[in-house]
């Protein structure tokens, strides 16, 4: 044997050794489901050819079959195949207290949707948050799941990190720390048509890694694209890519009053890592005013997190030139609109809804669709590429258009902003969050530019 046949031999043979060490725990022995139990509704399980099978039933609420034991760090694999119609998930790090909404399962959920969506693998936080990290945010990973046949799915949940394959393609890559530990539960999703019933979703080998977690976890080059959803803080990958902290979560810094040399001395507080416009008489920019960047962007890819108490009207502005309005008022800028839909009056005026939560304000409508939480913190994202500009919320796209044309400029004579000299066509221009005089939260504020 040659010297580089024999390193070949080695290095095989330590790969072997590496993998076969291990160690798994099957979370089903195939035969019955001892251990588990059932919560919240009453669609039943059953063991068909060392598979778990559950049957869709009408007139009952998501169904969940839980391990007995909760886990904190671990890989898990599964195989699962669904009937054409129904939408499942596999839980983690979940939970059921009945101090949350009488023992609800609420927490993190790998998506099994066999609907021309497309989003198996994503992740969805049941009875919580709501969408995490829809398939939107990663197309490759659309075309994981295979329909009609058995899957194999992979989850990694390492810290704060969560991961998700599908027949070895990367399709979810989630940070956050909201819950550290739970039980792992199946889910029968609750059904309305009566053609869906006893239609089936099924697992089969479900095995479990705990011991020496981050030996075995897939490198980051083989992981989907990461969405970091803990407050005020950069990943690593984030931090490759270019992202920076546009407010860093403790002080005033990179922040100045949009009529001021200085940040406004009352109408804004920051707590336990939140940017608060405090509650006013409702009017526009009467109490503490709004706030803008210290300095101007051009191209970049914008995020906020926002969460609106009842009836509130905000909004975060882009292309600003804080000289405009020097006068009573907003500072002027392209707005992507904050608003409590229900509650506010402002919904109601406008063409089309055009100043509703997510339109362009007063210029192009936001779909009526749109995924939003309430009570619970919402993610804008604002995108600029010279002329184009796009708006998302919660990882959906709402709308997009172009500036610096004829159409542009039709859409402008026809708006509140007719009268503002070349308004929405600059270059550049500062950010700004509104003060309309009514409390509203800010976090996580983070920009890339392009």
């Amino acid at each position: 044997m040659n010297i580089k046949n024999f390193w070949l031999c080695g290095a095989l043979l330590l790969a072997t050794t590496t993998v076969s060490a291990q160690k798994w725990e099957s979370l089903f022995n195939g035969k019955n489901l001892k251990g588990w139990k059932v919560l919240n509704g009453e669609a039943e399980y059953k063991i068909e050819d060392k598979a778990i099978v559950g049957i869709s039933k009408r007139g009952t609420p998501n169904t969940f079959l839980v391990t007995p034991k909760t886990y904190g760090d671990f890989i898990l694999e599964f195989e699962f195949k669904v009937d054409d119609g129904l939408n499942s998930g596999v839980q983690l790090r979940s939970e059921s207290k009945e101090s949350y909404n009488k023992g609800r399962v609420h927490g993190y959920q790998f998506e099994i949707d066999p609907s021309d969506r497309a989003w198996s693998g994503g992740i969805y936080d049941e009875a919580r948050r709501g969408w995490l990290y829809p398939l939107t945010l990663n197309e490759p990973g659309k075309k994981a799941f295979k329909k009609g046949e058995w899957n194999q799915a992979r989850i990694e949940a390492f810290g704060p990190i969560i991961r998700t394959w599908i027949n070895g393609i990367p399709c979810a890559n989630l940070r956050d720390d909201m819950t550290p530990e739970g039980f792992i539960a199946l889910q029968v999703h609750q059904i309305s048509k009566a053609e869906d019933e006893g239609k089936t979703i099924r697992w089969r080998n479900l095995r479990i890694c705990t011991e020496d977690v981050e030996k075995y976890l897939t490198p980051e080059s083989q992981a989907a694209p990461e969405v970091n959803t803990i407050p005020n803080s950069l990943s690593d990958k984030e931090k490759a890519e270019g992202w920076k902290l546009l407010w860093d979560g403790k002080t005033t810094e990179g922040w100045r009053g949009a009529k001021l040399d200085h940040f406004p001395e009352k109408g804004w507080t920051i707590e336990n890592g939140i940017l608060k416009v405090q509650k006013g008489n409702g009017g526009e920019s009467t109490n503490g005013g709004d706030i803008v960047t210290t300095r101007t962007y051009k191209n970049f890819i914008l995020k906020v997190d926002f969460k609106i108490t009842e009836g509130a009207n905000s909004g975060i502005k882009y292309f600003v030139d804080p000289t405009m309005n020097k006068g009573e008022g907003s500072a002027i800028g392209c707005e992507f609109q904050i608003l409590d839909d229900a509650k506010h009056p402002d919904a109601k005026l406008g063409v089309r809804g055009n100043r509703k939560l997510g339109s362009l304000y007063d210029l192009i409508p936001a779909p009526e669709d749109k995924w939003f939480r309430k009570g619970e913190f919402n993610t804008a994202m604002i995108v600029v590429k010279d002329n184009h500009v796009e708006h998302w919320l919660n990882g959906r796209k709402l709308l997009e258009y172009d500036r610096n044309n004829q159409m542009w400029q039709a859409l402008v004579n026809y708006s509140k902003y007719k009268n503002w000299p070349n308004f929405g066509n600059a270059s550049e221009g500062n950010i700004l969050l509104q003060d309309h005089g009514d409390e509203v939260w800010f976090k996580n504020i983070k920009i890339k530019e392009l």
